[in-house]
């Protein structure tokens, strides 16, 4: 349990608040089973005064031997492509679902995660009663009960349907998730769009993050998907980015990486035989190393602007061994580089989970926008 609380404690630092939002009596959005008509709780939405998912991108570079510039990125003004972003677990409420309320600690997720893909798409999130920290401190296997999973589902599925029908507007679109979120998708997209050739053909990218896609062993499609396939050349679209950071082999017991445990279990994955976890390297999306392009918050780490990279601290290679599949992530320099490091929050078990996206930010970045690249391409 040691290890479980460290890792949350990690996630909260990395959102910059465990502050739990103010409980109330809010229906659900199919929250259990039961009906509503109410629309969704926007997170974040074009046109919201207060949008966590626009915020200044202002970042300063920090090279080994110290050198700093500073660059800085806007938010696109375009409408041509829309992103449906759901965020991880978060929530502190005490009870074992969220309610609809925006708290802090969702708003902060959303302004670590969802921001960096302000250039390259409109941002969409709606706020769903996802499974509380508390719940996840009473189930450190994830190994949830099927009513706090349902009512997580159906909520985030009504807001998803929102955005198909009253936002997307034909145009077409990325998810990205983390965690519960990147469960979340696994289960919406499966659902909702892998048997809906007319949806899945506007699907330009999906990043799924610490979620198990998982695959039939040595194959990029099935499994979690039917039709939809990992990625595995730069500029691909209608294809997932899907992997879990690691410094070594997850431990047997790992929540990530290792088919038909952990966060699987949170997309009603349960079958181990024959299949492995999907790995992507977001820096070289046909494999073999690469060198990560890590941007940090810098709340928690020394700049003056909001954001703070690393460039070539880390390299990274997909890596397949004794059942696990998983992003090994190694320190690229030498013991004279002393910019600082990640470390496996919450254990063995977690690996680089808190760090998914932070660790190659830029990367995913460039990644959608050579997967929007390619799609304006073959549909002028």
């Amino acid at each position: 349990m040691a290890a479980v609380v460290s890792g949350l404690l990690a996630a909260c630092l990395l959102a910059a608040s465990c502050s739990p939002a103010t409980t109330s009596a809010t229906t659900s959005a199919g929250g259990g089973g039961a009906a509503s008509a109410a629309p969704p709780v926007w997170l974040c939405a074009p046109g919201m005064t207060d949008d966590p998912c626009v915020q200044n991108l202002a970042t300063t570079a920090v090279t080994a031997t110290g050198a700093r510039s500073a660059s800085s990125l806007k938010p696109t003004a375009s409408t041509s492509f829309a992103c449906f972003y759901v965020y991880g677990t978060v929530s502190a409420e005490p009870s074992v679902n969220a309610d609809l309320k925006r708290g802090k600690a969702e708003i902060t997720a959303a302004e670590v995660q969802a921001t960096p893909f302000s250039p390259v798409c409109q941002i969409y999130a709606p706020i769903y009663r996802q499974v509380t920290l508390a719940d996840l401190a009473a189930h450190p296997d994830l190994n949830f009960g099927p009513a706090e999973t349902v009512t997580a589902y159906d909520s985030i599925k009504a807001g998803f349907e929102d955005f198909l029908t009253h936002e997307l507007d034909g145009r077409p679109f990325v998810v990205i998730g983390d965690s519960q979120g990147a469960a979340m998708l696994n289960l919406l997209l499966a659902r909702l769009v892998d048997d809906v050739p007319a949806l899945r053909s506007r699907l330009v990218t999906a990043i799924i993050l610490g979620g198990n896609v998982e695959v039939p062993t040595g194959r990029l499609v099935g499994g979690t998907f039917k039709y939809i396939p990992a990625c595995s050349r730069p500029g691909q679209t209608g294809c997932v980015i899907a992997y879990s950071a690691f410094p070594a082999t997850p431990p047997a017991d790992s929540l990530f990486g290792r088919p038909g445990q952990g966060v699987s279990l949170q997309s009603g994955q349960t079958a181990r035989h024959g299949l492995q976890v999907v790995c992507v390297n977001p820096a070289a999306l046909s494999g073999g190393p690469a060198t990560l392009a890590p941007v940090f918050p810098s709340l928690l780490r020394a700049a003056s602007t909001p954001w703070v990279s690393y460039p070539g601290l880390y390299t990274a290679r997909c890596e397949h061994s004794d059942g696990a599949s998983w992003l090994n992530v190694t320190k690229a320099t030498g013991p004279a580089d002393h910019r600082p490091t990640v470390t496996q929050n919450g254990g063995p078990a977690y690996g680089y989970h808190v760090w998914d996206l932070s660790l190659a930010q830029d990367n995913l970045v460039s990644d959608v926008a050579a997967a929007e690249a390619t799609w304006t391409h073959d549909h002028p």
